[in-house]
């Protein structure tokens, strides 16, 4: 039977994390400040700076989103902890349910003086994610910055070039792939976001859910497929 893990670290679910993690930062650069909430460095250096002038209103934003982050590491960590062996969901179905409830509220957030609690919830969801989903195909990966993976790439492919081995040359795709995806969540996301309105927002809680069924096991697809059709069958008859 497949494993929990295996299931988690699919290439499709690695691909539409990635997505959303490109919708997300270019939504908090162009509705909630001009800031990136998907990573910590850029924001621990944005705190020096200010705190280097004493602007504390400002440091207390940033200081904020760094403090998100690390409670979304030690929660994602300690719901793998915390489940049981034997349990309805695996631990990264229960984040990914998690990521959903705090992202869909974040819609209907007024933009402008609230923009330091939706940086720092979607700081909270990006760190869990990033700690839950860490390997795609047994690659150590991230779907909510690149930085990493344009090096494991490159790594990749110099050697593949140069030993010649077609393994390598497969990782270095995988990984540029995945940064592909991203750049293509923040260019469709700012696309969408000057287009439309800020509901579109929700296409990325949409995404998240999609992920707990790319992770499904076989065995539990084919059981939520049945209460589907039972589902659809009530609603015909009625």
């Amino acid at each position: 039977m497949e494993n929990t893990s295996s299931n988690a670290e699919r290439l499709t679910a690695a691909c539409v994390l990635s997505i959303a993690g490109g919708f997300l930062d270019i939504y908090t650069y162009l509705c909630r400040g001009r800031v990136f909430a998907n990573a910590v460095t850029g924001n621990m250096v944005l705190f020096g700076f200010h705190l280097s002038n004493l602007h504390w209103a400002e440091c207390s934003r940033y200081l904020l989103a760094i403090l998100c982050y690390a409670f979304g590491i030690f929660v994602a960590d300690l719901i793998h902890r915390s489940l049981p062996a034997a349990r309805r969901f695996s631990w990264h179905q229960t984040v990914i349910l998690l990521e959903f409830l705090c992202l869909v509220p974040v819609c209907f957030i007024p933009e402008g003086k609230f923009d330091f609690l939706v940086n720092g919830v979607i700081s909270f969801v990006c760190a869990m994610q990033v700690q839950t989903f860490r390997r795609v195909r047994g690659l150590p990966f991230a779907s909510t910055m690149c930085t990493g993976n344009l090096r494991s790439g490159t790594d990749a492919l110099f050697r593949s070039v140069f030993e010649r081995d077609r393994g390598e040359l497969h990782k270095a795709l995988h990984y540029y792939g995945v940064i592909l995806c991203f750049i293509a969540g923040a260019a469709g996301g700012a696309y969408l976001l000057r287009e439309f309105d800020r509901t579109v927002f929700l296409v990325v809680p949409a995404g998240i859910a999609a992920v707990f069924f790319l992770i499904l096991s076989r065995r539990e697809q084919a059981v939520w497929r049945r209460r589907f059709r039972r589902l659809r069958d009530a609603v015909v008859r009625k």
